[in-house]
């Protein structure tokens, strides 16, 4: 099939075959979408996803080798926070799935899925959604609702992103923040939407506000 030039480039970082081959099919007949990059483990995918123009990765986390999925995530995302993380797994633990929101992910999605679920996922990661599979939403929300309030939002942000939120609460602008982080002011954006989606907020100022323990 004729791919369009405007195609989303996808990167898959997975070390069974099978699933692989899962992935690479739920997306084959999809014009709207490039399989780029395919990666057996996260020192491959840590190498050279950062020279890529891959969009969205989704990447397993028990991987061979010293490093794991999460590092992978934690490692690019630091080089290249543009990039989007849609972790896939079997692991459902509750440190597993923070972990990795914090390192950077923005969906987390179980191996049970269908093909079209993880499509759908991705489209829906791609216009600003977090897409979860349903027991990991539900853990998520238990969490915040049941777990111990000392461990807040907060948590979910990697270090990076606590860096911008709290230079950004001192009221410094785009400009200065790059400037002392010393990135440009695109990576300072994709950091703020990325602060934006992990808290749940729409603007600077709720963000500001979660910060300080305001309410809102």
């Amino acid at each position: 099939m004729k791919k369009l030039e405007t195609a989303t480039r996808l990167s898959f970082v997975e070390d069974r075959s099978e699933i692989m081959d899962f992935l690479v099919n739920a997306f084959a007949d999809k014009e709207e979408y490039i399989c780029q990059g395919r990666y057996k483990n996260a020192e491959e995918a840590i190498t050279f996803l950062p020279k890529s123009d891959t969009k969205l990765v989704i990447v397993d986390i028990g991987l061979p080798g010293k490093k794991s999925g999460i590092d992978c995530v934690r490692e690019v995302k630091a080089l290249r926070p543009d990039i989007q993380f849609m972790m896939f797994t079997v692991f459902d633990a509750g440190d597993q799935i923070f972990e990795s929101l914090k390192a950077g992910a923005s969906g987390y999605l179980l191996k049970t899925i269908k093909e079209e679920k993880v499509v759908h996922a991705v489209k829906e990661l791609l216009n600003g959604g977090a897409p979860m599979s349903h027991a990991i939403a539900r853990k998520v929300t238990d969490f915040f609702f049941n777990g111990p309030r000392e461990v807040t939002e907060m948590k979910l942000l990697s270090q990076r992103e606590q860096e911008v939120l709290a230079l950004l609460a001192k009221g410094k602008l785009y400009k200065e923040i790059a400037e002392e982080m010393d990135v440009v002011i695109g990576t300072v954006k994709q950091h703020v939407h990325n602060i934006y989606q992990k808290l749940h907020v729409s603007n600077k100022t709720e963000a500001i506000n979660l910060y300080l323990g305001r309410e809102l």
